[in-house]
């Protein structure tokens, strides 16, 4: 999510969300974002140099002395008013503590890098993805385990997906973030598409050869006054990749060596393969330039595709604009069985904040139910917390009584539930597998001038980036 994840409704990696402006006056307008996290920072230093544990920052809107914390998330357009509601709320049973709300910048992942640097990263803020493990990596987030330790309880922990909640580890135990929202792909069809070619709709029998028939038997050539339509298209990024190899019993990084690429082993290249043929030698699922780089929702909701590989985070978008029957299987299974992507949407801390305690206390507020069903009942997005899926699914069926009727939203919670999620593989030296890989794919995938054989090359770039031994992700 995309691709980057930095908001659901902005999946294509990198891409530019609306202006901070556009997203709420959260602060005085003549303040650009660097400038305002930069006094933010400034003054908190200034403080720091005090002594106190948690220390102050002078007269606050809620009278007496008052933390002032920054937090940074999501700069789509329904989110900010969300989170000013939940940042009230919480203010008013934490009186001595002002949160200010920040969109995230533009090109996300990057920024960020430039704004740790510069050491004027918000206190608190959102991340997902390979990017999120990246920064932990480069020393700029809080170990939030002394923390856990003291507040969380086990039933607590157990109530997110264990393979979400392990992935915001680093490989030597740092523990970086806890779950925002548990975000799941699953297979979404085009019912309207399917039962007019007479093609049977997908269940939870499909593997990837019922996959490519269907994809082929569904793909029409323009004609007629018609557009062309195409039986699929797959985000490529490295996590929506990622999943297939996975299906098809392969990784991109050793689960036991985060250092050690087998981007190039035969599960990999198979999986890879079977991606590639489906675009360009059947030509069945769509590329970017064959949508004018609509992002995948769009172009499935606009009707030119018959099925996309999306997540639960894109639900309440395609049923709004969907003008045909929606429906939604799980992810067809692999030769090796079936994988899913969890999502790593997390929170965590700036390891150099002012305010480690207070900006704790936030956290702990972001990651806990009520915020949780507030995104639910806002946007639809699917809870990290499995205690409160019902409680989503019925607020789906209650906000789309005819469009959600007959969807199958178990697709999105079994792979919680059943064991089988995974999350975005995470090199030791992130930062730089990932431009290669994304060169690479450019290659191979989007403009088809190369063979999945060019990994072999690209692992061992990637493979001559890493150390000798080092943090990966997961303990």
């Amino acid at each position: 999510m995309p691709d980057g994840r930095e908001d659901p409704d902005a999946r294509g990696r990198g891409r530019a969300g609306p202006s901070a402006a556009a997203a709420g006056p959260q602060r005085p307008a003549a303040l650009s974002r660097r400038t305002f996290l930069g006094l933010a920072g400034t003054a908190a230093a200034g403080i720091v140099a005090g002594g106190c544990q948690l220390p102050t920052v002078g007269k606050g809107p809620h009278g007496g002395d008052t933390l002032e914390l920054v937090y940074q998330d999501w700069r789509t357009p329904w989110f900010p008013g969300l989170a000013q509601r939940m940042i009230e709320r919480f203010q008013a049973e934490h009186p001595n503590i002002h949160v200010f709300y920040t969109p995230d910048p533009e090109q996300l992942d990057e920024q960020m890098m430039a704004d740790f640097q510069a050491g004027t990263a918000p206190d608190v803020l959102a991340g997902c993805c390979e990017f999120f493990p990246a920064w932990a990596q480069a020393g700029h987030l809080l170990d939030l385990r002394p923390f856990v330790a003291a507040d969380l309880d086990r039933a607590t922990i157990e109530d997110w997906d264990p393979a979400q909640y392990r992935a915001l580890f680093t490989r030597d135990g740092l523990q970086f973030g806890l779950p925002k929202y548990h975000g799941a792909l699953a297979l979404f069809y085009n019912q309207d598409l399917f039962d007019a070619a007479g093609v049977d709709r997908p269940d939870r029998s499909w593997d990837h050869d019922d996959y490519a028939a269907a994809l082929a038997r569904l793909t029409r050539p323009a004609g007629a006054g018609q557009p062309a339509t195409w039986g699929g298209m797959i985000d490529i990024s490295w996590d929506r990749l990622q999943v297939h190899v996975n299906a098809w019993g392969g990784h991109f990084v050793d689960p036991d060596d985060p250092t050690r690429s087998l981007m190039d082993q035969p599960e990999a290249l198979a999986a890879l393969g079977w991606i590639r043929d489906r675009m360009w030698a059947d030509h069945s699922l769509a590329g970017p330039l064959d949508v004018q780089n609509q992002s995948t929702r769009d172009a499935f909701a606009a009707g030119r595709l018959a099925t996309v590989e999306e997540g639960s985070w894109a639900l309440k978008d395609i049923l709004d604009k969907a003008a045909f029957r929606v429906g939604v299987a799980p992810m067809p299974a692999g030769p090796a069985g079936r994988a899913t992507l969890a999502t790593t949407d997390g929170f965590g801390v700036y390891a150099h904040t002012a305010h480690p305690e207070a900006a704790w206390s936030l956290l702990k507020y972001l990651t806990g139910p009520e915020y949780g069903l507030a995104m639910a009942e806002s946007h639809l997005l699917q809870p990290a917390r499995a205690s409160l899926v019902s409680a989503w699914a019925k607020q789906v069926r209650t906000s789309y009584p005819e469009a959600a009727r007959d969807l199958d939203l178990d697709a999105f919670a079994e792979g919680h539930v059943q064991g089988y999620s995974v999350t975005a593989e995470v090199f030791a030296n992130m930062s730089e597998a990932r431009q290669i890989a994304r060169e690479a794919w450019q290659r191979i995938f989007v403009l088809g001038q190369a063979p999945v054989t060019l990994m072999h090359d690209v692992s061992a770039q990637i493979q001559r980036t890493q150390p000798v031994s080092g943090a990966g992700n997961a303990p």
